[in-house]
């Protein structure tokens, strides 16, 4: 979500190696502003996600472009969060869930590049990695708000 994660989850050569209790604790332990501000991202980016939908099957690719650019850059946190905030994140929340944002971050730039070189297949392909890496990042961080993600008896867990 912002620059600065990104390059020290990139130096740090971080792995996924949370759990769910983890993640849920961490993400609860937020302050209330915080929390606040990342539950606007997350409506943002999902806002985002399903204009793409539209954009990319009718072909307007510089819509698909304009739409990744603006999840890659951020909507709320870039613009919204304080130094403070910024630090609370770092140190309460895991390396994995910083590690996660990272690859969303990366994808995000990827399908903006493809969409402006019109690369149609490619463009289907960095949205699947999108929807994949929210789809993991809320099994491992949001199963209190996506209860479908928490593990059901008989059932193996199928966590990264």
């Amino acid at each position: 979500m912002i620059r600065s994660l990104k390059k020290i989850a990139l130096t740090l050569g971080l792995v996924v190696v949370s759990t769910v209790v983890q993640a849920d604790t961490s993400v609860e332990s937020l302050s209330p502003e915080l929390r606040t501000l990342l539950g606007k991202e997350m409506q943002a980016l999902q806002k985002g996600m399903q204009a793409i939908i539209p954009a990319y099957a009718s072909g307007h690719l510089e819509e698909v472009a304009r739409i990744a650019e603006k999840m890659n850059n951020s909507y709320i946190l870039k613009q919204n969060i304080t130094d403070n905030q910024k630090q609370e994140l770092m140190s309460k929340m895991p390396k994995s869930f910083l590690y996660l944002d990272q690859k969303f971050h990366e994808y995000a730039a990827k399908l903006e590049h493809v969409a402006k070189e019109e690369h149609i297949e490619l463009v289907g392909f960095y949205f699947y990695k999108l929807a994949e890496s929210c789809a993991n990042c809320h099994s491992q961080y949001g199963t209190d708000k996506f209860p479908n993600f928490r593990a059901k008896p008989g059932k193996k867990d199928h966590h990264h």
